[in-house]
C-alpha cells in the first residue's frame, strides 16, 4: 500500500524534529541484514539511548532542508538507515561500529556531529573508540584534583613533622 501525502508530511516533520534534537546522526547502508540481525541492532541502539530508523532518501532530504544536515544529501543513495544520538554524541558511533565489527554486513556512509560537522566513516570509527562522556569527565576531575591532593599531602607531612618536633621539645624540657 503506497504512503499518502499526509503520511509523508508527518514522517518529514518527525525527522525534522529528531534532527533538531540530535547531537549526532550517522547514515548506514543496511543492505544484507536479516530480520534477526536488524532486530538485534535496534535492541542495541535502544539500550544505548540511540534512535535507529530506516528512512526514505527523498523524505530525509526534505527534512534536512534548512538544517546543518543538508550535507548528508550526497550520501543518500541505496537503502539508508539513520542513527540519532541525543545526550551522548558518541553513542551511535559506538553501537554501529560494534555491530559492524560483529556482523560486517552493514557499512557506514557518513555522519553529522554537533548539527553541522560532516564526518567520514573513518572519523566515525575513531569517534567510536573514544571513552564515554562520563569516563572523560571522571578523568578530567581526577586531573584537576591531583594538584590539590598533592598540596594537601605536603601540608599534612609538614604539620606532622612540626607536631613531632614540638613533642620532642616538650619531652626534652620535661626531662
Amino acid at each position: 500500500m503506497p504512503i499518502t501525502r499526509g503520511q509523508k508530511e508527518k514522517i518529514v516533520e518527525e525527522l525534522r524534529e529528531k534532527l533538531s534534537q540530535a547531537s549526532a546522526a550517522i547514515l548506514v547502508d543496511y543492505k544484507g541484514l536479516t530480520v534477526g540481525e536488524d532486530a538485534s541492532l535496534r535492541k542495541s541502539c535502544r539500550q544505548a539511548g540511540v534512535d535507529y530508523k530506516v528512512v526514505k532518501n527523498t523524505l530525509f532530504k526534505l527534512a534536512a532542508k534548512g538544517t546543518g544536515y543538508e550535507a548528508l544529501a550526497p550520501y543518500l543513495t541505496g537503502p539508508t538507515a539513520i542513527a540519532f544520538g541525543y545526550a551522548d554524541p558518541v553513542a551511535p558511533a559506538k553501537v554501529l561500529v560494534d555491530f559492524i565489527n560483529e556482523n560486517k554486513k552493514i557499512s557506514l556512509k557518513a555522519g553529522i556531529l554537533g548539527g553541522s560537522k560532516l564526518i567520514t566513516p573513518a572519523e566515525i570509527e575513531a569517534l567510536a573508540k573514544l571513552p564515554s562522556k562520563e569516563v572523560l569527565v571522571a578523568r578530567l576531575m581526577g586531573q584537576l584534583n591531583a594538584p590539590i591532593s598533592g598540596f594537601v599531602n605536603v601540608l599534612h607531612g609538614m604539620l606532622t613533622k612540626l607536631v613531632y618536633a614540638l613533642n620532642a621539645i616538650k619531652d626534652t624540657k620535661a626531662a
